[in-house]
């Protein structure tokens, strides 16, 4: 296999373009392909002394399919790198986006074959990039790929820079949403962490706010979706999904209202209300793959929250055992898995048979949540600021205290 040698420092790009114009033409014979590789060569050159930079990448990208299928990963990375190069030769930001949706269109055709080198080609390109607007699509680009490509490793450890990229992007609200959504079901494909996807996910819903009733029917799967992956996830019992708008719509929505109220009990009532749900709308749960036990356990666990949060800071195990239904017996072990989750701070009074809980997480943490929190910084503050006068009226009695002695000494 021959590899693509750059013959000088200076202009590797007509080695590449003869390189892959033998390529392309190799089957059609030495008297046809030599006139048509002269004629490539040529326009190649007259593009670079035009500085045509666009056209010229046209022209090299011609042959992409050809070089994807008969050159080694080594010269498929060289060959692309000198073509990723060119957009270092633009002068304005509109050519340069130009120049990186015409080369990463081209690399994303065909997303199964050679995915890895593909998005590897991509992320080369994002990096020779200068302009946001430029960055922004060939990251999408690059995440649209991992995800046909089904090679997601490869880009799941960017999504820790999300944030900055964000800043540094300054994209609308609707790139946003894109993002969001795409990010997300990288990481579901990925199967690497549901909370992450769920997070995503939830991002992406909270975008829509104050949009006409058309723009937030786009989000309706996606809100059931979320409403699915929060019910399924093991170790996640905190969302503010009902206090969005692209999930609150579904609450009168002829198709997904049970699904709203589906949530709306798990955020909001116990396993009581759970097991009558269950029990009318059994094949709805089955059709979105919940378990009926998968969903008995979150709900106790939710439910026995329910109770610490609700109960004065004691729940006697009677009532954890009549809202949980469970044995006599089984009282303690789900305390202690709620503890586990951290879902609950707590002591089991064994001898009173009652549980004293000092903290437990909220279910919903929205606008009523955030007054609560509020109400108790302003009253610790408070506290907190008596004690300091108490301590410093203290010390001043301290200190007069002492100088009278020192008179009295003296």
């Amino acid at each position: 296999m021959t590899t693509v040698v750059p013959t000088s420092e200076e202009d590797p790009v007509l080695p590449v373009v003869q390189f892959t114009a033998e390529l392309s033409w190799a089957d059609a014979g030495p008297e046809v392909a030599e006139p048509q590789v002269m004629r490539l060569c040529m326009e190649a050159q007259e593009c670079i002394v035009m500085g045509r930079w666009l056209d010229l990448a046209s022209l090299m990208l011609t042959s992409a399919d050809i070089v994807f299928s008969k050159v080694s990963d080594k010269d498929l990375e060289c060959i692309f790198t000198v073509i990723c190069n060119l957009v270092s030769k633009l002068q304005t930001p509109n050519e340069e986006l130009e120049a990186a949706k015409l080369i990463s269109t081209k690399i994303t055709q065909q997303p199964t074959d050679k995915p890895a080198i593909r998005l590897k080609i991509l992320f080369n390109l994002y990096n020779l990039l200068e302009g946001p607007d430029s960055r922004f699509f060939v990251y999408m680009q690059a995440l649209n790929l991992a995800l046909n490509g089904k090679v997601t490793d490869h880009i799941v450890p960017s999504f820790k820079k999300i944030d900055s990229f964000l800043k540094e992007w300054n994209v609308g609200v609707k790139d946003q949403r894109n993002l969001f959504l795409a990010v997300a079901n990288v990481l579901k494909e990925n199967k690497s962490s549901g909370k992450d996807s769920f997070k995503f996910l939830t991002k992406y819903l909270a975008t829509f706010s104050g949009e006409d009733s058309y723009v937030m029917s786009e989000a309706k799967e996606e809100a059931v979706s979320a409403i699915i992956e929060f019910v399924k996830a093991p170790d996640t019992f905190q969302c503010d999904l009902l206090d969005m708008p692209a999930v609150g719509q579904l609450e009168k929505d002829a198709k997904y209202a049970l699904v709203y109220q589906f949530l709306n009990i798990f955020l909001t009532q116990r396993l009581d209300a759970y097991l009558e749900f269950q029990a009318a709308n059994s094949t709805l749960l089955k059709s979105h793959g919940l378990v009926h036990e998968d969903c008995i356990t979150k709900m106790r666990l939710m439910s026995l929250v329910d109770l610490g949060c609700n109960e004065s800071g004691q729940i006697p195990y009677t009532l954890i055992k009549d809202t949980l239904r469970i044995n006599d017996d089984e009282v303690e072990l789900w305390v202690v898995k709620a503890i586990t989750a951290k879902l609950i701070d707590c002591k089991m009074d064994q001898m009173n048979q009652v549980v004293i809980v000092s903290r437990c997480t909220e279910r919903l943490f929205g606008q009523q949540q955030w007054h609560a929190l509020r109400s108790k910084l302003a009253s610790w503050r408070g506290n907190v600021a008596s004690l300091i006068s108490t301590i410093q009226a203290n010390k001043v009695v301290e200190e007069g205290s002492q100088a009278m002695q020192g008179m009295a000494i003296r």
